[in-house]
Formats: C-alpha cells, structure tokens, sequence
C-alpha cells in the first residue's frame, strides 16, 4: 500500500526531531527539506533553494510538517496556504521566546520575529511541545519583574489553532537501573557552552565551591577557559546516549536551571533513570517533576544551596526513584507522542 507523502522541514536534527522521524516513517513517505540555517550569510540562498524545493513537492504531499518556527518554515507556510496544503508547525522553545538579557529566544530578533509570526499565522495549526510555549510568566530572573514569554504572548491577536503535544521518550532505553547503586550526594546537569547561563551553569559552579562533599557533573560541554573550577566539578563534554544514560544511572540528584525551557528532554531522561530533579520553577518544568521534586522559584545561589542541603538531608530511597521514573513512564512515553501526533495529522490514502 503506498503511503502518503509529507515535506518535512527542519533546521536540524536533535534527538527528538529524530525519534519524530522514525514515528513518521511508519504512516507516510518523508521528503526532507534541510539546509544548515546557522551559516546565517547564507540564508537568502536556502531561502530561495527552499521555495523552488517545495515548488517541486509541494502538490504530490498530503501535507507540510515543520520543526521549530524560523525563516525556514516562512516558505512552507506560505505556499502550503497558496496550494491548499496544511501545514503543521512544531514549537519546541525558542521560536516562542524573547529574553534580551540572556541573548535567548528567536522573537528577540526583529526580522526572525517578523518570519515566525508570518509562519504562524499561515500556518493551519501549531504543535507546540508544552502550555508553556503558548503563554508563560516568572520572575524567576528578577523578584521584582516577571518576564512574560509565549507565541501568544508575542502575537496576543494570532487566531491559528494549537494543539499541545509532548515530547516522548523510549521509556525502554531510558529506563532506571535497579542494579546500579547510585553515587551518594552526586548531582548532574546537561547544558552546552552556549546555554551555561541560560541554564544556570554559573550557579551550579558555584554551589560545587560551596558543598566541597558532593560531586558535580556537567555533560555537553568541556570546561570552560579562565574560570576557577573546584576538584569536585567534571566537565564530561559530549556524550552519546549510552554513556549519557550510564551517568544518569549514576548519579543522584539532576539539576534543570533554566531560566527559560521549552520541555526539558534531559530532566526527563533523567528522571526515567531515577535521578531527583531540582529544577527552576519555569515555563512546564514544575508540571514535568509533579511531586517528585525540588523547585527553585528564584535565581539565588543561597535559596539553591538551602534546598540542596535540605533534599541531601532528607536521604533518597529506591521508592523515591521509582515514583520519579513512573512519572515519565505514565505521562511522557514515546508511546504518548505518536498517538497524539498520529491523532492530529491528516492521514489519507
């Protein structure tokens, strides 16, 4: 039986952009449209590569599916609208924030703004990857100022339809080790060079210096130049999923600081091996963990190291990872996003 075809557009090839493709390849035929869209002096040629890429297609899919919104997914929204295809967009973060003092999010950049507002608006229906992405507020930077983020928070009067989809996890892969035994007061947090602030490596190189006992790991980056590292702090550099997971099997307790997350795809690995989360009280991040652990409401290196000590203290048993892992496993499954994805998109022969 020949299946349906799909363009799929994507800028890149995260992990969860992966898995996406290989739910999809199970119901339609991919046509994959990419081009390396950080070579930003290029991107008037990938944009008009891309226009003729879809003229191309464009009539032969059942529909266009993009990940993230950006100048790439300008075209596909457009000439889908002109053709008579839906086109579906996927929000994992960026695209729906603006945090000018972090140098962070998609919609701080005048003419990106202007892209992504058009794409949504063409656009027959949004999938962003949490609520949060459709309006969020903390002052988790500031006490006194809440930082307001969202595709409705930027573009109040937008009408196009949304449906929520979380992202999914191999629940099977990803899955806690009971024959592990588990480093005593170890703590792990996954974030690259160009995240350390965002993510709050700052503050977990501080609260290292502080808690001399506890060991730090710090996956996805090397160490960085010209700061003052203390003995109990690795920077692991980047890992494959094998080893990624063979420390969070490890390790105890998972840090997730961020001052913005679009989901949290670590925390979430993370918590399936049975790592306690201590995580900053933004966007759906407090939703992810439920009951099961630590959160943060400001950025405060002293109101961090109180809680740390306080979850140290409190001790952690095989029960504790247990109902941490279950969390994922009931609300997050792989399992989870296919049926919702699967339910949303158009399938016809």
């Amino acid at each position: 039986m020949t299946k349906p075809k799909v363009l799929l557009v994507t800028p890149a090839f995260p992990s969860f952009v992966r898995q996406d493709i290989m739910m999809l390849l199970e119901r339609y035929e991919l046509i994959v449209n990419t081009y390396n869209w950080t070579q930003k002096t290029k991107a008037p040629l990938y944009l008009l590569a891309q226009f003729f890429h879809i003229l191309v297609h464009i009539q032969q899919v059942s529909f266009v599916l993009v990940h993230f919104g950006g100048y790439w997914s300008f075209f596909p929204a457009i000439l889908g609208k002109v053709f008579g295809k839906p086109v579906y967009i996927i929000l994992h973060g960026t695209d729906c924030a603006s945090i000018p003092a972090l140098n962070y999010g998609s919609l701080r950049i005048p003419l990106l703004k202007w892209f992504c507002k058009k794409s949504y608006e063409w656009a027959s229906m949004l999938l962003p990857v949490s609520q949060s992405l459709v309006f969020t507020e903390n002052n988790f930077l500031q006490k006194e100022r809440k930082v307001t983020n969202g595709f409705m928070a930027h573009f109040p009067n937008l009408k196009t339809a949304y449906q929520v989809i979380p992202n999914g996890f191999d629940v099977e892969f990803w899955k806690l080790d009971k024959g592990t035994k588990k480093k005593p007061d170890s703590f792990l947090a996954v974030l690259s060079a160009p995240q350390y602030i965002l993510k709050g490596g700052d503050l977990i190189l501080e609260l290292a210096k502080r808690l001399e006992s506890c060991t730090f790991f710090i996956a996805g980056m090397d160490k960085p130049s010209g700061l003052d590292v203390p003995k109990n702090i690795q920077f692991l550099g980047q890992l494959s999923a094998e080893q990624l997971k063979a420390y969070y099997q490890k390790t105890t307790f998972y840090f997730q600081l961020s001052a913005f997350e679009g989901f949290g795809c670590a925390l979430c690995e993370a918590m399936l091996c049975g790592c306690i989360p201590i995580v900053s009280q933004v966007n759906n991040l407090p939703e992810i963990v439920g009951n099961n652990g630590v959160l943060l409401t400001h950025r405060d290196i002293n109101l961090l190291e109180k809680l740390v000590i306080s979850r140290i203290q409190s001790g952690v048993t095989q029960e504790h990872q247990n109902e941490v892992s279950s969390t994922i496993i009931n609300n997050y499954s792989k399992a989870v996003r296919k049926a919702l994805l699967f339910n949303t998109l158009p399938y016809a022969h």
